[in-house]
């Protein structure tokens, strides 16, 4: 008999990927299935493991694609397959998260289950804000009630007039929708019409807009600044007051969209983290290798009369010596080899695996390679170069005119494994920038971009590695926008930094 799965119950946070708690992201590193919600911050759901199901249920104020006893009914399912499974919640699964209904189900069922409580919005949009939940002398309590729980006849609940009535701070989660409501039942019930109000739409993301007023303004206020949900109410002294951050990172607020293999972009999403930005894996590829190939066969017993290796990427590098390692050779086969890298990246791979560079051209780009490696090869020199399909020929042409006698040997292809083409273009429309680190990741970027793409493509700055990046987007039709003065990941970022910083100057 299958041995029953396990639920966990986890708060997302409000929505910035930083503010869940270490032990939820413990669960989902551990999950077989998770269950989540519309209001998160995709970035989780790169923490689930390779296999595990992400099942979307998309709850979100008038638009459920899922019911509740629906979500109900799939919690026990999967738990009842064996599974450990994650029902990730916006905030904390018991503020108005419906955690309790999805208890009480799992507990007649017999399904074991673990609560991780997560940062509330309540509390946590409003700091992003600048705004204290409580201040000392202006309030000594907050109070949280859901603003879309309101009668269908468009009344307020029953007892509202006793939450207007109290002194502390009044909180209203996801009820923009019902502001006039609010507003009104709130002063028919003795508020001034001076008491400070604000509207946090997108609390702790990039995206965040607040909205100060006071009861009297904050409804033209809102409606004149287009907020949208989802957005928090708040009313009281506080919301007067101003204590937002004072230390501003560079990319604070921007929102850049990586593509590239994981291990590539996993090293450019910490670089944009650490720079106080926010990204989102627009297309991630995948190796296919091709080390088991005859070709890698014939050119791993040649070896013994190679004299350079040329590496054109750090995937280069590490295929190359999974594959010396596979067909039964150990690092002895290379020990009297120099070693040519493209750049910085690809140098540091090879000192991984306990190699020195011998050398890597002033500026990172294939043309600078190859051009350098023709002043320090002779006639006797045979070179071997690993690399994927999509390898620039401009390494071809400058060797081939020197007279270089080499092996140019396919070792690997890149494919796409992203999400799909509506996904892509929807994460699109929400960026400031999007970025490309080779011309493969070019090409599969396009091989499935729809007339939703390249129209969401036109409303952001494509940033490029390189000159040989930069060419094959504009192959396609699509000048870059920045392309990175030093072709490394840092050089990237620091493009990014120069360029977002002169564009708030300008606004």
């Amino acid at each position: 008999m299958k041995e029953t799965g396990v639920v966990y119950l986890v708060g997302a946070g409000p929505g910035d990927p930083g503010l869940i708690t270490e032990k939820g992201l413990s669960r989902l590193r551990i999950c077989d299935a998770v269950v989540y919600d519309s209001l998160l911050s995709p970035r989780l759901l790169d923490e689930v493991p390779d296999h595990c199901r992400k099942l979307h249920v998309g709850k979100r104020a008038g638009h459920h694609s899922m019911g509740q006893e629906e979500i109900n009914q799939l919690l026990m399912e999967l738990a009842g397959e064996g599974l450990s499974v994650v029902r990730l919640k916006g905030g904390d699964p018991f503020v108005f998260g419906r955690g309790g209904e999805e208890i009480m189900a799992l507990s007649k069922a017999g399904i074991p289950y673990e609560v991780v409580s997560g940062v509330t919005s309540a509390v946590a949009a409003l700091a992003s804000a600048g705004i204290p939940v409580t201040h000392r002398a202006i309030s000594r309590s907050f109070h949280v009630m859901t603003g879309h729980t309101l009668s269908e006849e468009g009344t307020l609940p029953p007892d509202f007039h006793q939450f207007a009535r109290l002194s502390g701070t009044l909180i209203f989660l996801m009820g923009l929708g019902n502001l006039s409501l609010i507003v009104k039942g709130l002063l028919s019930q003795g508020k001034p019409g001076e008491t400070p109000a604000a509207v946090i739409q997108n609390g702790t993301l990039p995206e965040e807009r607040a909205i100060r007023g006071t009861l009297k303004d904050i409804e033209e206020k809102v409606l004149a600044a287009g907020i949208e949900s989802p957005a928090i109410i708040v009313v009281g002294e506080v919301a007067s007051l101003d204590f937002s951050s004072t230390l501003k990172q560079p990319l604070e607020g921007c929102r850049i969209g990586v593509t590239g293999t994981d291990p590539f972009t996993e090293r450019l999403r910490k670089q944009i983290k650490s720079l106080g930005g926010a990204s989102e894996c627009i297309l991630s590829l995948l190796i296919e290798s091709h080390r088991k190939d005859g070709k890698m066969k014939e050119a791993y017993e040649k070896l013994p009369s190679c004299t350079w290796i040329v590496f054109t990427s750090a995937n280069g590098v590490r295929e190359f010596f999974h594959g010396l390692l596979e067909w039964g050779y150990d690092f002895r086969r290379v020990g009297h080899v120099k070693f040519a890298a493209v750049g910085r990246g690809t140098a540091d791979e090879l000192l991984r695996h306990g190699f020195s560079a011998d050398y890597i051209p002033k500026k990172y780009q294939v043309k600078d390679l190859a051009a350098g490696l023709k002043d320090l090869i002779s006639v006797e020199d045979r070179l071997l170069i690993p690399r994927s399909s999509g390898g620039s020929k401009e390494l071809n042409e400058i060797l081939d005119e020197a007279g270089a006698t080499y092996d140019d040997i396919l070792l690997y292809d890149v494919v796409p494994a992203g999400p799909g083409t509506e996904d892509r273009a929807e994460v699109l429309k929400h960026l400031d920038y999007l970025t490309f680190s080779s011309a493969s990741g070019v090409e599969a970027f396009f091989r499935e971009a729809d007339e939703k793409i390249k129209e969401a493509l036109a409303g952001l700055k494509v940033v490029c590695i390189g000159e040989i990046t930069a060419k094959a987007l504009m192959e396609h039709g699509r000048k870059a926008d920045i392309i990175a003065g030093v072709y490394s990941i840092p050089g990237m970022t620091e493009a990014i930094c120069a360029d977002w910083n002169e564009e708030k100057m300008k606004g």
